[in-house]
């Protein structure tokens, strides 16, 4: 189980994430997922960019550095959609749409990576 939280916000992004870390993991991310619930996702580590192929849901994407800092977000990306390569980023936090509004996260803030 994978926590994230916003220090700056002091705000939770993630408290029952998956984490993504090997080549199937990674590939797979949220496609299947037909729901999230606040404080559902999942952190693709390393990822520099993600795509939405085979997704029936729109999300929110963070893209974090190795420093645990926001470098770049992309709000309710939809299904299909494809987004912008972040080389700074080591990896993303995907999130039900809407997360980064209700968190008010911006680039810039710093994270709190756990598990458990």
């Amino acid at each position: 189980m994978v926590h994230v939280e916003n220090v700056n916000r002091q705000s939770h992004l993630l408290a029952e994430g998956k984490m993504a870390n090997n080549s199937w993991t990674r590939l797979r991310g949220l496609i299947g997922v037909h729901e999230l619930s606040e404080g559902q996702g999942v952190v693709i580590e390393p990822c520099h960019g993600v795509h939405c192929m085979f997704m029936s849901i729109p999300i929110d994407v963070i893209y974090v550095n190795k420093q645990h800092q926001v470098v770049a977000l992309d709000k309710a990306m939809k299904p299909w959609a494809i987004g912008k390569i972040y080389r700074n980023s080591r990896y993303v936090v995907e999130v039900p749409a809407g997360t980064i509004e209700r968190t008010q996260t911006e680039v810039g803030d710093q994270l709190r990576l756990t598990t458990s």
